[in-house]
């Protein structure tokens, strides 16, 4: 039987057991121990709760004490398992496009005192109206999103924020790096779509547009609802002095008197959100200065022209009063139809919330009590390739529902459907891992000797501040300056 479809592609089990064999070479040291600890991922019973219950899984053939020297002494190969995740079948939008989303989630480490490298990082929903900031990991992930309703993702790249990092930069940096792999691997070429990069309010828009300005990229992002941006500078009059000016009037988010008429108007019905009313204005851009991540920057500062999308929906989900969506993309002259596509495709980033998810309590992404920052990067490169071996084996696994779930068809299994089924595929699929060798346990320390070299504890990096009042001040009343770059 032919191991190609008639358009060139691979039959799933072929593509499947070639990234096998693809992530198995990536490995570079303990490359049994490590990808046999993938596959157990993929075979267990439930949600992933530590590594020592990893060992007890039937298909792994090696004890636990050699599943902790693979993630300790282990080396995966970051380049080649970038180049690995970017060369296998990624979803596009209905127009042949790929979509990526980029988001930071943390693995929150606030008892590891010996584990270095730890961060404050933000954290939401851990009480009311409040955003309190834990010890932990941040990793800047992007993943290529599907289009329709669906809860898959495709994680193309992982990358730990060290202390002291520029969100900004280095996932700018991210980003360029992977799209010349994609281009590299041929899910892009000459003539196709631009790649559309969806960012949430966290990321700045302008910036990191005028960062990839050289690459085949939009960048739609949302802004926040305080943001003031400005038109394009008017038309010189003649016989006037002094400099002309670089900026027009304001668009302020929100004043609606400085609004002016939309270039464009939509209504679309929606299933989840009732009645979804779209405009936009085209060429605004951000009045910048130099300071915050333009400080150094030499010289005139750029005009970042771009369109501006408000959305506003009749109803949530949950129940909640919809607030209005404000989104900028890095294009200009939208029509109707780019509107549509753009809101579309940023209520698609959710997604990734899915997968993050999935990561934490299915596949145990953040459960391991994992001390050096090292052994958590190999640790979320086998997370990420035990994903897309499910995702790649979407088409190869049967519905096992429980009996209290509804059954659904084969097209429709979701990421922990599948990976009930992952026992049953795996000896269908190429295995290049070797079996373990007999060997014997050291000896370890002597009984009653005391531990000598007690492991040294780290301090948790916190932002710099550049002044610390000496009593605490009073919460003021008067509003909060508007956001002009």
């Amino acid at each position: 039987m032919s191991l190609l479809h008639r358009d060139g592609r691979r039959e799933p089990s072929a593509e499947l057991s070639r990234f096998r064999g693809e992530f198995y070479s990536c490995l570079t040291a303990r490359s049994d121990a490590l990808f046999e600890l993938a596959d157990v991922v993929l075979c267990g019973d439930g949600p992933v709760r530590s590594l020592a219950e990893l060992s007890l899984v039937g298909e792994h053939r090696r004890g636990h004490g050699g599943l902790y020297a693979a993630l300790a002494q282990g080396r995966v190969d970051a380049n080649r398992m970038r180049r690995a995740l970017a060369s296998v079948p990624l979803p596009r939008s209905a127009d042949g496009r790929l979509v990526l989303a980029v988001d930071v989630t943390c693995w929150l480490r606030p008892d590891a005192h010996t584990s270095p490298q730890r961060t404050l990082c933000h954290t939401y929903g851990r009480g009311k109206d409040q955003h309190i900031p834990i010890p932990g990991w941040p990793y800047s992930i992007v993943c290529a999103l599907e289009p329709g309703r669906s809860s898959w993702t495709a994680p193309l790249d992982a990358l730990r924020l060290a202390p002291g990092d520029d969100t900004a930069t280095v996932t700018a940096r991210q980003l360029r790096d992977l799209v010349e792999q994609l281009i590299t691997a041929g899910q892009w070429q000459a003539g196709d779509p631009d790649v559309l990069i969806i960012a949430d309010a966290g990321y700045d828009a302008p910036r990191l547009a005028h960062i990839l300005r050289d690459l085949p990229v939009q960048v739609p992002a949302r802004m926040r609802s305080d943001r003031v941006l400005r038109r394009p500078a008017p038309p010189r009059q003649p016989h006037t002095m002094g400099r002309p000016p670089r900026h027009g009037g304001e668009f302020v988010f929100g004043q609606p008197d400085t609004w002016g008429t939309p270039d464009t108007h939509t209504v679309t019905d929606t299933r989840l959100y009732g009645t979804a009313r779209a405009r936009s204005w085209d060429r605004l851009h951000p009045k910048l200065t130099h300071r915050s991540s333009w400080a150094a920057a030499d010289g005139t500062l750029p005009i970042i022209e771009g369109t501006v999308i408000r959305l506003d929906i009749d109803r949530l989900p949950s129940g909640a009063t919809p607030k209005p969506v404000w989104l900028w993309w890095s294009g200009t002259d939208a029509d109707a139809g780019d509107s549509d596509r753009l809101w579309q495709a940023y209520l698609r980033r959710f997604d990734i919330e899915h997968t993050f998810r999935l990561f934490k309590q299915t596949l145990g992404w953040t459960c391991p009590k994992i001390r050096t920052p090292e052994a958590a990067d190999r640790w979320t490169w086998l997370i990420l390739a035990a994903y897309t071996q499910l995702r790649l084996a979407r088409p190869l696994a049967a519905d096992r529902s429980r009996p209290w779930e509804t059954p659904v068809s084969s097209d429709r299994l979701t990421p922990a459907r599948v990976r009930r089924d992952s026992r049953h595929i795996r000896p269908k699929l190429v295995c290049p891992a070797g079996a373990p060798k007999s060997t014997r346990p050291g000896p370890g320390r002597p009984p009653g000797r005391k531990n000598t070299r007690p492991t040294p504890r780290h301090d948790v990096h916190t932002p710099r501040k550049t002044g610390t009042p000496t009593s605490r001040a009073k919460k003021s009343t008067t509003p909060r300056p508007r956001r002009t770059c």
